[in-house]
This record gives structure tokens, C-alpha cells and sequence, in this order.
């Protein structure tokens, strides 16, 4: 495939946030500007869209009572998911431009903690996102999920409404080995083979360190490959350091790195486009001014 069939994804929604003051603070992340300063959210959707993302996603990543707490999320879950949505639509539709929105699934019990999950909770907590943003996403995006498990609850709660499906693994990224591998500890060549079980349209690999993005990806390739299945793969890293394995995502705010400015962060998304991967962007730390030389470079 030519460079020309990349598509560019949009960056972080929750950095960029509080970059522009809006209001941010743990627990709640990017969920507490969905109710107190909506437009600030829509104005990171149309930054990203005007920096050439062809994917926006919707800012429900921390639509979960992870991150605001079960009595909210019982009350409100399903009505910001839906605003989350609306925002992101409404971004599109001023731009006047084929940009597509990702309906974002996040990790229901916490990010980077596969050992959080439960399965008899999955159903309850996921129906409200899905049913929130479903009126206005022309895909489902599972994100920053951390093991197989997860990933086939999120695929189980899903509509049949023929959207496609993209899931996004979250890798290992300290005490790491030479094999690949999620979170969970599994190889990332047999989420590959779980994602093609599933019919993902897309295998992405999401919120880690971009070091362990290349092998992710050619292992997700030979998988595919052995398979004899098209299944397209991306990658959008985080800017962050290592995050050991008792790490919370709501407890605080990780340092970013300075050396994933754009151009150190070009080098690396270059090196996923030549390993096979056609779906770029980023995630915490990656902001509009990535996503433009992305799209300048490699859309």
C-alpha cells in the first residue's frame, strides 16, 4: 500500500484539555469537561480535525465509574456518553469534511489493569456508552483494552448495527521480554488471533510506550498474515514513561517526554507505516500539533 492510504486518527483528548485550560482533574480526566465546559471539548475535536484527522474519537474514554464514581454513572453514564458523541458529531458536521467518528469503549474497571476486570459487571457498565453514543458514531472503538477478556466482553455488549469494529490493545511496556505483549501478559500474536476471531476491521495498538509498537505491530502482521485474513493495523502510542503494573490512570498526572515533540514522534509513526500500519495517530500527550505532521508527512 502507497502512503496514501493512511488514515490519520486525532491525539489525546484529555491533555489537550487542560493545555487550554479547560476544566481537568483526577479522578475524573476528560469526563469533567463534558458537563462543566462542553465546547472546550468540541474545540479539541475541530483542532484535531483541522490538523487532518480523518478519525476523531469521542470523548467517553472516561465515561466509567473508575473515574467518576458509581452514583454518578448510574445517574449521568448514559447522558454524557451521549454528549460525548453529539460534541464530537457536531465537530464533523461544522467542518464540513468526511471525518468519521470512533465511538470510544474505554477499559470499563481501569486502565493498564486487566487484574480489575469483571466479567458480571462488563454488560451493566458498557450498555449505557453504547446506547449513549450509538446515534451518533459511524464506528466502535474498543481502546486501551489490556487483555483478550476484556476485549471479547466489549465485542459480546455490542449493537448489531453493522458499524465496524476496531480494537485497540494497550502493551507491556516495563519489564518487558522479547516477545510482545499486552498488559495482561498475553502475546500480542494471540490477541492478533483473538481480534480476527472477533472480525475486527482494525488491530490497533494504543496507550504505550512507542518502543514496543514496532514489534506489536509485526507480530499482529505474521498472525494475520498465517491467517490468511486483510486486517488493517494502526498504532497511536502516549507520550508517557513506563507505567509500572500497579499503575491507576485516575490516581494523578504522569510527566510527558520531551523527546515525542512532532518530530521525534514523525520518526516513529514513519517506522510503524514501513512495518504495515495505515491507521496513525496518538493518545495522552499526542496533541494537534502531531497529528499535523502526520498528515503533512504520511496521510
Amino acid at each position: 500500500m502507497g502512503a496514501a492510504t493512511t488514515v490519520i486518527l486525532d491525539g489525546g483528548m484529555g491533555r489537550e484539555l487542560q493545555r487550554r485550560g479547560a476544566p481537568f482533574r483526577q479522578p475524573e480526566w476528560s469526563a469533567l469537561a463534558l458537563s462543566e465546559a462542553p465546547q472546550a471539548v468540541e474545540a479539541v475535536h475541530v483542532a484535531y480535525i483541522a490538523s487532518g484527522a480523518n478519525v476523531i474519537t469521542s470523548n467517553s474514554y472516561a465515561v466509567v465509574p473508575f473515574h467518576i464514581g458509581e452514583a454518578r454513572f448510574a445517574a449521568e453514564g448514559q447522558a454524557l456518553a451521549a454528549l460525548a458523541g453529539e460534541l464530537a458529531q457536531r465537530a464533523v458536521q461544522a467542518s464540513g469534511k468526511a471525518v468519521r467518528v470512533a465511538g470510544s469503549l474505554p477499559p470499563l474497571f481501569g486502565s493498564y489493569r486487566p487484574d480489575l476486570f469483571d466479567a458480571s459487571r462488563a454488560h451493566e457498565l458498557l450498555a449505557p456508552l453504547v446506547t449513549g453514543l450509538a446515534p451518533h458514531v459511524d464506528l466502535w472503538l474498543a481502546e486501551t483494552q489490556s487483555s483478550t477478556v476484556e476485549a471479547r466482553a466489549i465485542h459480546a455488549g455490542l449493537p448489531k448495527d453493522g458499524k465496524p469494529f476496531w480494537l485497540s490493545f494497550t502493551l507491556k511496556d516495563e519489564d518487558t521480554d522479547e516477545v510482545p505483549r499486552l498488559r495482561s501478559g498475553e502475546p500480542v500474536a494471540d490477541a492478533a488471533a483473538v481480534a480476527a476471531e472477533l472480525g475486527v476491521e482494525v488491530l490497533l495498538f494504543n496507550c504505550s510506550q512507542p518502543e514496543v509498537i514496532g514489534g506489536a505491530i509485526d507480530a499482529a502482521r505474521e498472525t494475520f498474515e498465517r491467517l490468511g485474513v486483510s486486517i488493517h493495523i494502526g498504532a497511536y502510542a502516549n507520550a508517557f514513561p513506563p507505567q509500572p503494573k500497579e499503575a491507576t490512570a485516575n490516581d494523578g498526572l504522569d510527566p510527558l517526554r520531551d523527546d515525542l515533540d512532532p518530530p521525534g514522534y514523525l520518526q516513529w509513526a514513519a517506522d510503524w507505516r514501513k512495518r504495515g500500519a495505515s491507521h496513525l495517530g496518538g493518545c495522552c500527550g499526542i496533541g494537534p500539533e502531531h497529528i499535523a505532521v502526520l498528515a503533512q508527512t504520511l496521510g
